[in-house]
């Protein structure tokens, strides 16, 4: 087993805090959501200041390894890929010992969900994605950090009745040194994230540091505390943002959506053509003021309406997903952005018949105007979309430095029943 590596304590002029620097490697690491989050995270405790810094990185995508390179180290999107952001399947880098790869003290992985995600076909370890997890454990076998967290859909939990996931519990307990860990199912909307995104964090520390690590107290506690989509979209995009172009979409798309209410999805067109000739009409006055706009003609006229409803409605009998050409509750957080695609899952707009930019959507991922992203629309877009948001990986970063620090703050007990023993 190699040598535990220590954290980097680097003497500062007289009067300044001691850097106790965190060098974190991460596989699977996106476009940056944990590396951008790490390196605004800062923690002064009895003259020590304890911070991270990102030192190497792997992604098997290209364009979200050149977008990982471009904001957190500061290379250009025309240079080469240094060496310490790895392009490429995380199987075919062979060794992650410090003899390969950079000395790291810290560890991040959101191994892929797509294997576990409610909307997918929940192979589970059968699937392509859900043995990723291993070479999680195999970093932590090859450099034995301080610390890890590991990322995850909520879904994992219930995998194959909670075997899976105790599987990888007791995998990543027994790597390298071992590790005390704490899965919890973070809601992000309870911490500042105006999105309703749920997701499975684990942490874990070497068990002979003799530490543990609490689950931070929310800092958003219910609908009235939560940010809301209107409040960080509310503030106009700078021309100079990239990647902030309008979706193209059909005249159909844009008609269907005009009928749709704040809040509700394609599916509740088929709801109003259920209600009585009155509600139908009462409805469709509250959607818009602009309906005539749109329509051309007065939703008084119910025939017109209920065949121009039929004409724009999905005829669609299964696969009826919620989020599909669901509207966004302006006074709600937004409901979870994703990578995938397909039609109606752009996350559309609450008042104009349209969906979402790329930059609004990497708004609410939490990613600034000033970051970058390489590659296509639709790179893009998958990037943002499988991104850990920013300001929820600060919350949980910023308890870990805490806890490495041996600096108390309130936590709330964990949500996900697992011994360590």
């Amino acid at each position: 087993m190699p040598s535990p590596v220590l954290p980097k304590t680097q003497k500062k002029a007289p009067g300044s805090p001691q850097q106790v620097v965190y060098k974190l490697a991460e596989l699977f690491c996106g476009p940056g959501g944990i590396g951008l989050a790490a390196k605004g995270v800062e923690h002064q405790r009895n003259g020590k200041s304890f911070k991270i810094s990102p030192v190497w990185a792997n992604d098997i995508d290209a364009d979200t390894c050149r977008t990982y390179a471009h904001n957190i180290h500061g290379i250009g999107f025309n240079e080469e890929l240094p060496k310490h952001v790895v392009a490429g399947p995380i199987q075919e880098v062979p060794d992650l010992s410090k003899q390969s790869i950079p000395e790291f003290n810290a560890l991040a992985f959101g191994f892929p969900c797509n294997d576990f995600s409610i909307v997918g076909e929940k192979r589970g370890l059968n699937g392509q994605f859900g043995p990723l997890y291993t070479h999680g454990v195999r970093a932590l076998n090859a450099q034995a950090p301080d610390w890890f967290i590991a990322e995850n859909v909520g879904g994992l939990v219930n995998q194959n009745e909670g075997k899976t996931f105790n599987l990888i519990l007791n995998d990543l307990v027994n790597a390298g040194p071992g590790y005390v860990v704490t899965p919890h199912l973070y809601r992000f909307e309870e911490y500042g994230v105006p999105q309703s995104r749920h997701r499975v964090v684990i942490v874990g520390l070497r068990k002979d540091l003799n530490k543990k690590f609490a689950v931070p107290i929310p800092t958003h506690h219910s609908l009235e505390d939560f940010v809301s989509v209107e409040e960080i979209l509310r503030q106009d995009i700078s021309p100079s943002a990239s990647h902030n172009t309008l979706t193209r979409q059909s005249e159909r798309v844009t008609e269907r959506l005009q009928l749709i209410a704040p809040g509700k999805n394609a599916w509740w067109l088929d709801e109003l053509l259920q209600l009585s000739d009155s509600d139908l009409v009462d409805s469709v006055r509250r959607l818009r003021p602009q309906f005539q706009k749109y329509f051309g003609f007065s939703p008084k006229n119910v025939k017109k309406l209920r065949a121009k409803i039929k004409e724009v409605k999905l005829n669609v009998k299964s696969a009826r997903m919620s989020h599909i050409y669901k509207r966004l509750d302006p006074q709600k957080p937004c409901y979870t952005i994703t990578g995938s695609g397909g039609g109606g899952t752009h996350v559309y707009h609450w008042d104009e018949p349209r969906a979402l930019t790329n930059r609004e959507r990497a708004r609410i991922q939490g990613f600034p105007d000033d970051f970058s992203f390489y590659g296509s629309s639709e790179s893009a877009r998958k990037q943002i979309g499988m991104a850990v948001p920013v300001s929820g990986a600060k919350a949980i970063l910023r308890a870990i430095l805490k806890t490495m620090a041996e600096e108390p703050y309130t936590s709330v007990p964990q949500n996900i029943a697992f011994s360590n023993d």
